[in-house]
């Protein structure tokens, strides 16, 4: 079984993998936060440069993903980062923020199937690396997706990730895992589930579901609880000195990187991370209105000594 972490804009980026795999042991794989190519003949710039470093990633086995429409642009991209010793390229057709859909990016592409065959056809053409897709069902209906898997499935992709459910539904109720088997029944490649896997029960249901699955990629159960990838493997439950012991890790690492600005970053952790404890609800009054970061480490060595985990 191949466990995998998925692309979350801000939270899983070259430092969330690197402090993760320090503290708990590396993934099978990595997906980075969407990245947007750069222009034909320009190369990556600003923080993108740090988050594709091939030393940051040294010894993890990380897929850059790509948001774009543009082939040109998304073959540009897969000979830099082949350049740079990547092995495969993702594209992004599951990202359901309104400002990216409304350009027809990410699963805004999925409302014009022709126009992303097309797109799709033309660029595992060019590129020099093996192209894999992260897709969502469709837009507003998931009988969108029999169109959109039809095209897939003509298509020589090295891998397709599907999350079940559509772009209106962000990540409210339930994943339609029935359109998950049906692409495991139909697709010529290899296929991947991503969604709402937080417990040895969810991964027990699922692999009851579905024994063919050989990949499971894990997003938001990792930030609720960094021991999961362990735990799914029949290993120990999280414990609160490694959990302390990760947080600071973290914290260093992001304050050394980003200065200040590393509190906003924690606290979008701890927006995940809360629910590790016996009641989330206390550990986030507590961290939430932190600014500076004296009162933030403040508020986190109070959640460590008085808040116990679930």
């Amino acid at each position: 079984m191949i466990l995998s972490l998925a692309p979350m804009e801000g939270v899983t980026g070259h430092v969330f993998r690197r402090v993760h795999a320090d503290c708990f042991g590396s993934l099978d794989r990595y997906y980075t936060p969407f990245i947007a190519p750069p222009r034909v003949g320009c190369g990556f710039k600003g923080k993108v440069v740090r988050e594709l470093d091939p030393a940051a990633n040294a010894g993890l086995d990380v897929v850059p993903q790509l948001l774009t429409r543009n082939a040109d642009e998304f073959v540009w991209a897969a000979e830099l980062l082949e350049q740079m010793g990547y092995r495969e390229v993702n594209l992004n057709l599951g990202c359901p923020s309104g400002t990216v859909v409304s350009k027809g990016k990410g699963s805004g592409f999925l409302r014009n199937p022709d126009e992303l065959e097309a797109f799709l056809a033309d660029a595992c053409e060019r590129s020099p690396l093996p192209v894999s897709v992260k897709t969502r069902l469709g837009l507003e209906r998931d009988d969108e997706y029999e169109r959109i898997l039809e095209a897939y499935c003509r298509l020589p992709l090295a891998e397709l990730i599907v999350h079940p459910r559509v772009q209106r539904d962000g990540y409210e109720g339930v994943p339609r895992r029935e359109a998950y088997g049906k692409t495991l029944e139909a697709a010529p490649f290899p296929v991947a589930y991503n969604g709402d896997v937080f417990t040895v029960g969810d991964m027990d249901e699922l692999l009851a579901a579905y024994p063919l699955t050989r990949h499971v990629m894990l997003g938001r159960g990792v930030l609720m609880n960094p021991a999961l990838p362990r735990v799914l493997c029949g290993g120990e439950a999280l414990a609160a000195p490694e959990l302390r012991r990760f947080h600071d890790e973290l914290y260093a690492a992001y304050v050394e990187e980003i200065g200040g600005n590393a509190v906003f970053r924690m606290k979008e952790w701890w927006s995940y991370a809360k629910r590790s404890f016996a009641d989330p609800v206390a550990v986030w009054r507590l961290v939430r209105k932190a600014k500076r970061t004296g009162e933030y480490e403040k508020a986190a060595d109070r959640i460590f000594e008085t808040e116990r985990l679930a």
